[in-house]
């Protein structure tokens, strides 16, 4: 017997009447399995999940997610902190990134909620490098930049420091350099016309990093 779903072969079907081969395609039709609506209590058996790997980032861009920004306090929006969509951007190279995001950690676990952006971290996948940044700086009220070694042998870094600056030529304190692993005769000269934080203290000088930060962020009222 001739399966519903398959088309028939003999010759002798071909001569059928029109209104006979309708109502074959017809039960055909009606014989098909309906498809099963996607959903995440039950998965059809053709339709694989996407595994993990499928929505993760590049391997250039960290793991670690950022926490859930705090909420806008009550009249918040005369406040000139909540203007912007971070506190912190800091810029730091990316042998660096572990000092960065213990430095990043301290200010976003402290009483006052930080919001911070490093870019190994919460830029978006797919974006521009150059554009991320600019946008980053631009919507951040204060730079740290983690001057170590590796930050003055990377180009890269160089450009965020030079970017930082431009972005806010004569706001008084929203740059703040980090010096870490570095004798004074290495702070950039580019910097010279503004005191660092020396990070040779037992907390690699993040309280006085958060201090500054916060300092500035009061001026904004």
């Amino acid at each position: 017997m001739t399966s519903p779903t398959s088309l028939p072969t003999p010759r002798s079907q071909s001569k059928k009447p029109m209104g006979r081969m309708a109502g074959w395609f017809r039960q055909a039709l009606l014989k098909k399995p309906k498809k099963l609506p996607f959903s995440s209590e039950s998965t059809p058996g053709d339709v694989s999940r996407p595994t993990s790997q499928d929505s993760s980032p590049p391997l250039s861009l960290s793991s670690v997610k950022s926490p859930t920004p705090p909420p806008a306090p009550m009249g918040a929006s005369s406040s000139g902190r909540w203007t912007k969509d971070y506190d912190v951007c800091v810029c730091h190279s990316e042998e660096d990134l572990a000092a960065a995001q213990k430095l990043v950690s301290y200010l976003e676990g402290s009483a006052a909620s930080l919001r911070c952006y490093l870019q190994l971290r919460d830029a978006t996948p797919g974006g521009a490098i150059v554009s991320e940044l600019c946008q980053a700086l631009s919507n951040s009220h204060c730079r740290v930049l983690l001057i170590t070694p590796g930050f003055l042998q990377d180009p890269w870094c160089r450009y965020q420091m030079l970017q930082a600056l431009t972005e806010a030529p004569t706001a008084e304190g929203c740059t703040i350099p980090l010096l870490s692993g570095l004798t004074r005769a290495s702070y950039p000269a580019e910097l010279r016309f503004m005191y660092y934080v020396d990070g040779r203290g037992p907390d690699g000088g993040f309280h006085q990093v958060k201090e500054a930060v916060m300092r500035y962020l009061r001026t904004l009222g």
